[in-house]
């Protein structure tokens, strides 16, 4: 009998665990597409009016992955992650986040977060900014119009909600927005936050070796009066003139934001009065946007804010996994003492958690008498 009853336990606890046991996650398919934009021609170097995207959505169970890298095939720069090309999607509408890259960077080089949370069960929208992405040219007005930014990510969405095999997935009433760098701005701008250049250049003019108003080393020649230049510019007088209109896109209920860059462009008023939940991660070792005039600064004006702070990771640290060939490329975008990919998995926990309260289903059924 002694023998029986820890027997009969461990049968009982295997078959508990196995019946409680989480299935596997769902696979990640991945789709393209192009949103009309007339303010893309401005900023594009080919005056293309038109915003490439990118979405990845959990995908139904026959979805074969391949891996997802950037750069030569023979010769990868960067690992990114794993998704299947144009697979089905998995029945049902999904919470949304539409997702922006950094300056210089791309949707794909944001695909090792979105086909994270895309896996989590997630709907995720992410664009090539016109002028300001690693796939074309860069330009001048690209950098410069970076509350553009926003208004891509806003025609993205429209151009999925449209999209007759992705629309009927999107859940426009669970929406959130996240970026990184110069993402994280377009994030808050897209979330409702007013942008004052004055305000900027006077930082900059009194702050010129901030890790913002130096010129960034994806377009080296942007420097403060450069930019005051470019902003002269005949062409972009519109554009200029719609700089602190209002950019936000309807719906956004929360916001979460990576190395969050060019905060001191962002009105002190409006980001006192966001209303949406606001998480953001930093690196203590980041010197392109300082935690002490960006993601700090934001802490202590959104209402609801949260910030993290990871020891000894850089900016450069939230870009995807490095190959060899991409260390011996580009040692500045590889470099770093922390783990990438323990990074990774610090923001990605962090957004899921975040994004799962925040988007939560909203129960409209009156409570019972």
């Amino acid at each position: 009998m002694r023998l029986i009853v820890p027997l009969l336990c461990l049968l009982l606890c295997m078959t508990s665990t196995a019946a409680v046991a989480a299935p596997p996650p769902a696979p990640v398919g991945e789709r393209h597409g192009v949103a009309q934009l007339a303010s893309a021609a401005v900023r594009d170097a080919g005056q293309r009016d038109t915003v490439r995207y990118t979405v990845w959505y959990p995908a139904t169970a026959d979805a074969r992955e391949l891996p997802i890298t950037i750069g030569p095939a023979e010769a990868p720069l960067f690992e990114v992650g794993r998704a299947a090309a144009d697979a089905g999607i998995a029945p049902g509408q999904l919470p949304t986040v539409l997702l922006s890259h950094g300056n210089g960077g791309s949707a794909r080089m944001m695909g090792w977060f979105g086909t994270a949370l895309a896996r989590a069960g997630y709907l995720v929208i992410a664009v090539d900014h016109p002028g300001n992405n690693g796939v074309d040219a860069m330009t001048a007005a690209g950098s410069l119009l970076s509350w553009e930014r926003a208004e891509d990510l806003k025609a993205a969405l429209a151009a999925v909600q449209a999209d007759p095999q992705l629309g009927p997935h999107v859940d426009a009433g669970r929406l959130g927005v996240a970026g990184f760098s110069a993402g994280g701005f377009t994030a808050l701008v897209a979330a409702g936050a007013r942008v004052d250049l004055a305000q900027l250049i006077a930082f900059c003019r009194a702050h010129p070796d901030d890790g913002v108003c130096r010129p960034q080393q994806e377009s080296p020649d942007m420097t403060l009066e450069a930019r005051i230049a470019t902003a002269a510019a005949p062409a972009l007088a519109p554009y200029m003139a719609a700089s602190s209109a209002d950019h936000r896109i309807p719906g956004v209920r929360a916001v979460f934001v990576m190395a969050p860059a060019i905060v001191q462009a962002l009105t002190p008023a409006h980001l006192r009065t966001l209303p949406q939940p606001l998480s953001i991660l930093v690196g203590d070792a980041d010197d392109v946007a300082p935690p002490v005039s960006n993601a700090e600064v934001l802490a202590a004006l959104v209402p609801e804010a949260g910030l993290r702070v990871l020891a000894d990771v850089g900016h450069y640290d939230f870009l995807p996994i490095c190959t060899p060939a991409g260390q011996r490329a580009m040692p500045p975008l590889c470099s770093g003492t922390a783990s990438r990919q323990a990074t990774h998995a610090a923001a990605i926990a962090q957004a899921i958690h975040m994004f799962g309260e925040a988007l939560a289903p909203v129960n409209d059924t009156p409570p019972a008498r």
